[in-house]
């Protein structure tokens, strides 16, 4: 028995989120430990924005959760689970599951030194770190999140956080975005009207860590 924190599934978000998820290989690591509490301790980290090696000492070991994390990502895992329980709470609020209105914004963080390899310097928001290139439904739920060092320019975020995207969503056709986003090749990404307000209209809705790990 472990402790309980503030992150962790409750009983029926986790019998929601495991009947969806794809049949999981049974490796030797998984086998050690419970699925549940791998992805309770994965949702602590993200949640608390702790390094990996200070995991409290009650999960599984942090190199086998941050191995589970390795492998969810790789696998897609990740996206598909959140398209699915963005989807539902879309349809239960009365809004058809995939939008057709978007918010394009970007957000610069502070980081902890085991990222300062891959960290970069915002002048504008005086900020070492790195930026989170956000695309969000009206209800501030991600559609698309693409990381990099602070200093890429919001346009060139942008170019990586679109590519690709119109077919994973169909029906998004306005998309809304502060002056930093003008241009027209942005808009052919996604096929999309990109509409520029003077001020930005991000608002999200998910828990963020104050500082990435």
């Amino acid at each position: 028995m472990r402790k309980t924190y503030a992150t962790d599934l409750s009983d029926e978000e986790w019998a929601y989120l495991r009947a969806r998820l794809p049949e999981l290989p049974k490796t030797v690591r998984m086998r050690a430990h419970a699925l549940r509490d791998v992805f309770d301790a994965i949702f602590y980290v993200l949640r608390s924005g702790c390094p990996w090696r200070m995991l409290p000492g009650d999960f599984p070991p942090w190199s086998t959760v941050y191995y589970h994390f390795r492998r969810f990502r790789l696998s897609g895992l990740w996206h598909r689970a959140f398209a699915m329980l963005r989807a539902a709470e879309r349809k239960r609020v009365g809004k058809c599951p995939d939008a057709s209105t978007a918010i394009l914004d970007s957000q610069s963080m502070k980081t902890t030194e085991e990222g300062a390899g891959s960290n970069g310097y915002d002048t504008h928001k005086n900020i070492k770190g790195r930026k989170r290139h956000l695309l969000v439904d009206t209800l501030g739920l991600p559609l698309s999140i693409y990381v990099t060092p602070a200093d890429v320019q919001d346009r060139a975020g942008a170019r990586f956080l679109l590519a690709g995207l119109g077919p994973l969503v169909p029906r998004l056709k306005k998309i809304w975005a502060d002056g930093a986003y003008g241009g027209k090749e942005l808009a052919k990404l996604t096929g999309s009207e990109i509409t520029l307000s003077s001020r930005s209209r991000l608002a999200l809705s998910i828990p963020v860590p104050a500082r990435l790990p």
